[in-house]
C-alpha cells in the first residue's frame, strides 16, 4: 500500500495506512522532482508525503 499526501491529509493518510496495514508506515518526503507531477491521494493538491511500507 502506497499513500500520496499533502500537508492537510498527511494525518489521515497515516490513520487510514494503520488501519488497513495494521503495521506502522515510513513516512517520507517526496524528492523536488516527484512534487510537480504526484497528486494527493485525497485531493487534486501536489502531494508532499508518501506513506508506504518500509521494504
Amino acid at each position: 500500500m502506497r499513500i500520496f499526501s499533502c500537508e492537510n491529509h498527511i494525518n489521515h493518510a497515516l490513520d487510514m495506512f494503520v488501519a488497513e496495514e495494521k503495521t506502522f508506515p515510513l513516512l517520507e518526503e517526496l524528492k523536488d522532482e516527484e512534487k510537480l507531477s504526484t497528486i494527493c491521494s485525497y485531493c487534486e493538491s501536489h502531494a508532499l508525503y508518501i506513506v508506504a511500507k518500509e521494504n
